[in-house]
């Protein structure tokens, strides 16, 4: 089933899409997977038309494991039928290679800073995973893991005195930490529902109400409730990928 969405053309993967012309690119995603959002808003951030190729990750197509090891999402196919893969590689690929719009800061050493808070947000994302994914009783660190990760982010917002990580508009570290920050209410219901308290994390809530209504964002933006039914099917057994479609 093909149809466009915006500067995007999205196709599902099951046919292997014909080699790329020209210099097109090419996005291999996932609806649900919060990795391929983070390339898709460096994409729109930076306003490159681009095609995205949906897959299946509980039936991946032959021949995308042709074209990434493992079959691995997301995935960019750029000129000449090379494909990168990793989101952080691909999202400072796309920086490099387009200078329009550019996401980082242009001090080195603030570039550096947001690059290690970006790895720092990495153990948040590890153990927002486990704690989604884990059916049962929950590990006693992992809140204390979140709760003062997020702090340092609290913290460095407010030290920056800007809505956003990248001042005046979102820049890369605000678009490579959204995704999971976008699925933060699912804590609510499968970690601790006192977790994030407005008290306690006042400016990073006024954040991400603001990254919500950027334009960027809400071209990938789900619902809570999305996130929610899904991990449900995903914590059954069966992921329900066509979630979205199926609810039109």
């Amino acid at each position: 089933m093909d149809y466009e969405q915006g500067i995007n053309f999205t196709v599902y993967g099951s046919k292997e899409p014909p080699p790329l012309k020209g210099n097109k690119i090419r996005l291999y995603s996932n609806r649900f997977c919060p990795y391929a959002q983070r390339v898709a808003l460096v994409l729109d951030a930076k306003k490159i038309p681009y095609e995205v190729v949906n897959i299946n990750l509980s039936n991946k197509p032959e021949w995308l494991f042709d074209k990434v090891p493992g079959g691995k999402v997301p995935a960019l196919e750029v000129e000449n039928g090379e494909v990168l893969w990793e989101s952080l590689i691909i999202a400072d690929y796309i920086e490099d290679r387009y200078h329009q719009h550019p996401l980082y800061p242009k001090d080195p050493l603030q570039k550096a800073k947001d690059r290690i808070l970006i790895e720092q947000f990495n153990r948040i994302i590890n153990t927002m995973y486990r704690m989604m994914v884990s059916i049962g009783r929950m590990n006693i660190n992992d809140d204390e893991v979140i709760t003062k990760g997020l702090s340092t982010f609290e913290k460095e917002l407010k030290d920056r005195g800007t809505p956003f990580f990248g001042g005046t508009k979102p820049g890369m570290l605000d678009l490579l930490i959204w995704p999971w920050c976008e699925r933060a209410d699912i804590l609510k219901v499968f970690g601790n529902q006192h977790l994030l308290r407005r008290d306690r994390y006042k400016k990073l809530l006024e954040w991400r109400n603001q990254m919500s209504e950027e334009a960027i964002v809400k071209k990938s933006l789900l619902h809570s409730d999305y996130h929610i039914k899904y991990l449900q099917s995903y914590r059954a057994g069966m992921p329900d990928y066509d979630l979205i479609l199926n609810s039109n």
